[in-house]
């Protein structure tokens, strides 16, 4: 059985409905939000995941724990998690951020090197969530899932950083909405191994993939040719 990490976004904040970017200023879940990991929880759950990872920050906390309530494994912190920093613009809308920095906000989505006073890039924080990501996987034995709970900008740069695409590539991929989740998959290819993005967007475990794409090309269980 193939190893599985889950990315799973906190659940909803005031801020969110505002339009403000939070970054890592620390908002709380909101009523809504507090609802939304109740309902997604148990549908992870059912994963039986080994591990769960979280952000320090209260609202993948607090999400994380919603989880944690529900199964046997202690919940783990790890800063490294945390949304991208976007330094002065936390707590502002696109809009005012766009007026108030149209260069440097240009130079975050196209990696010209200018940047937000105080901020990280998105390269930057897709590395740091990579590098957890790469040990939570080291860790998984055969046919364990962890869970690993983060935020929308940190999962979309983390996960095409962990998989092998190239800077810039986490824009074609959607936004994440509230308690949404990424389904990571390690598969065989050739002779060893590769993770992949199985899941994006999604509230619900993936269904089987009933298609020869998906068969063992001459490999046994631990990827060698038969």
């Amino acid at each position: 059985m193939n190893k599985r990490i889950v990315l799973w976004r906190h659940g909803r904040t005031e801020w969110n409905v505002l339009g403000r970017v939070q970054g890592q200023t620390d908002v709380p879940l909101d009523d809504e939000g507090r609802r939304q990991a109740r309902v997604a929880a148990p549908r992870l759950a059912d994963l039986k995941p080994a591990r769960v990872i979280s952000s320090d920050l209260v609202r993948a906390r607090a999400t994380a724990e919603a989880l944690v309530d529900l199964v046997d494994v202690e919940l783990e912190i790890d800063p490294r998690l945390r949304e991208v920093s976007f330094g002065e613009r936390e707590g502002m809308t696109l809009k005012q951020a766009w007026q108030r920095w149209p260069d440097e906000m240009r130079g975050m989505f196209e990696n010209t090197g200018l940047r937000i006073p105080g901020a990280e890039t998105y390269e930057e924080a897709g590395e740091r969530v990579a590098e957890v990501l790469r040990d939570v996987a080291d860790s998984l034995d055969d046919g364990e899932t962890a869970v690993v709970v983060s935020h929308g900008a940190s999962i979309r740069t983390g996960a095409c950083a962990f998989v092998g695409l190239p800077a810039g590539y986490w824009q074609v991929f959607s936004g994440l909405s509230n308690c949404a989740s990424v389904y990571l998959e390690e598969r065989y290819a050739g002779p060893g191994r590769h993770w992949r993005i199985q899941e994006w967007n999604s509230w619900t475990p993936p269904e089987p993939v009933l298609s020869d794409d998906e068969g063992d090309p001459g490999l046994g269980e631990r990827g060698a040719v038969r």
